[in-house]
This record gives structure tokens, C-alpha cells and sequence, in this order.
């Protein structure tokens, strides 16, 4: 039997995890239950291990997973090791850490959606055909925002925006060899802005 703080621990991490993608730290469910002790928190979360509601991993800020018929789900195996620092520009000292870093928390958000690139018309932005680029839903975007343009409702373009004074709207590469394109408002439609970039090597 659990205690009703035990069990709106639980309710916490359960709800937590179907919202966001990923378990709750310790100081996030005690700012729900309204606990500052991180101790009681602690044990409330050891309670639930102890009855195998949860699992815990030892060492990691987001180390729950919860348990459904006994058989644990992960949700911090899309986690990877945050492993240091490295220097791009001068070399500096090279010092492991223990952090790790969530995928999910890192990427996953609602209203987001993954874009493969064709082309190499945003190669002087780094963004090279082949890449995968996460963007996020909108309608609007601001002048030089990385865009997904649908034009004419047929075609669909990765390119930096440009509202321009007379009212028509500028589509411009990163790509020195190609010229921008001008429309008309009524023929530019926003799918969304760019938010992150991935590729394998």
C-alpha cells in the first residue's frame, strides 16, 4: 500500500513522462508536491523502487524509468554521456564529465517534426545535403530565420526569410553561386523554423 504522497510521487512521474518524453529530476517533483527537501523526495522515490513501480538508475538526473508488468522502461536509454568539453578554436584541457545528455529532452518537443535535406543550397550555414534538421511548427518567422517555405502549395524549400517593406517575401540560400527568390505574401505559406541539425558520419 502506498501513501498518498507515495502515490502523487507516482501520478507525478507518470504524467511528467506523457507530457514531456522523459522522467522528472528529483527538484522538479519535489516543486510539484511542494517538498524542498531533496531527502524526502529521495525516499518517497525509493519507496516506489522498493514496491517496483519504478526503476532507478544511480548517478543520472534523469535516472527513472518507470515499470509496466514488471518489465521497466527506459525512457533515459535515449540519453548519451556528456563526456567534456572540446575546443573548436584554441586547445584547452580536456575534463570528463558525469552528465549525461537526453535526446529526447535535447530534441523532442511537441510540434516539432525532422526534415532530411536535398541539396546544397544552405551549405554556407553548415547544412549539407543529406543532413537531418529539426524544426518547429509555425506560421510566421522573422526576417533571416532558416524556414520550411511551401510555395504555391506544392513546393517545399529550406530557406533563410526575408519580409520585405512592399508586402512580397524574399526566400534566400546560403549558398553564394544561387540568387534569392521574391514572391508575392499570397504564394508563401510557413511550415516552420529550423531549431536543431543532426547528421551521421
Amino acid at each position: 500500500m502506498l501513501t498518498d504522497r507515495q502515490r502523487q510521487t507516482l501520478n507525478f512521474i507518470h504524467s511528467f513522462i506523457d507530457d514531456k518524453g522523459y522522467p522528472p529530476k528529483l527538484k522538479e517533483i519535489g516543486d510539484h508536491l511542494g517538498i524542498r527537501s531533496r531527502g524526502t523526495v529521495h525516499r518517497y522515490v525509493r519507496a516506489l523502487e522498493n514496491e517496483n513501480l519504478i526503476q532507478v538508475t544511480t548517478g543520472r538526473s534523469r535516472g527513472i524509468a518507470v515499470v509496466d508488468n514488471g518489465n521497466a522502461t527506459r525512457i533515459d536509454e535515449n540519453s548519451l554521456p556528456l563526456a567534456g568539453t572540446i575546443a573548436a578554436g584554441m586547445p584547452i584541457e580536456a575534463i570528463e564529465d558525469q552528465e549525461t545528455i537526453n535526446l529526447n529532452e535535447f530534441f523532442v518537443r511537441p510540434g516539432r517534426f525532422v526534415l532530411r535535406v536535398q541539396g546544397d543550397s544552405m551549405i554556407d550555414d553548415g547544412i549539407f545535403d543529406g543532413d537531418m534538421v529539426i524544426m518547429e511548427s509555425c506560421q510566421t518567422a522573422r526576417d533571416n530565420e532558416i524556414v520550411v517555405a511551401l510555395i504555391d502549395r506544392e513546393e517545399a524549400t529550406l530557406k533563410r526569410i526575408k519580409n520585405n517593406q512592399d508586402g512580397s517575401i524574399s526566400l534566400i540560400p546560403s549558398n553564394q553561386s544561387m540568387q534569392a527568390f521574391r514572391y508575392s505574401a499570397d504564394r508563401v505559406s510557413i511550415q516552420g523554423r529550423i531549431v536543431g541539425q543532426f547528421r551521421a558520419y
